[in-house]
């Protein structure tokens, strides 16, 4: 199940891991991502607090944590090329993987990525 919170992050739902990245839109207006800033595995993350920074040619962008919940997974592959975000934001750009712990903060989520 694919999710949009209304700051363009994308949030895919598999069981109890939220696989949280930006949405398509979000990484198009960014521009090139230069550096993707990765949390600690094991931190526990609250909704709507900064789960790290992304940084572009044109601008750094705060990326808020949707789920509440503890980091199980970092994408290790994006401190090598954070490109990927922008070939890929919602699949292959993923940032971090959360092991989410309030079912019910999935209701504050978007069917699909609000207007930027």
């Amino acid at each position: 199940m694919k999710k949009y919170a209304l700051t363009h992050e994308c949030v895919t739902i598999e069981g109890n891991i939220a696989t949280v990245g930006i949405s398509s839109k979000a990484a198009e207006e960014l521009g090139d991502v230069t550096y993707v800033e990765l949390p600690e595995v094991g931190k526990e993350v609250k909704k709507g607090e900064v789960l790290c920074t992304i940084e572009s040619v044109k601008s750094a962008e705060d990326i808020y944590v949707p789920l509440s919940g503890k980091i199980v997974e970092v994408n290790k592959d994006l401190e090598d090329k954070p490109e990927i975000i922008n070939e890929d934001a919602e699949n292959k750009g993923w940032i971090v993987k959360i092991e989410f712990s309030d079912q019910s903060e999935i209701e504050d989520l978007l069917d699909e990525d609000p207007p930027m």
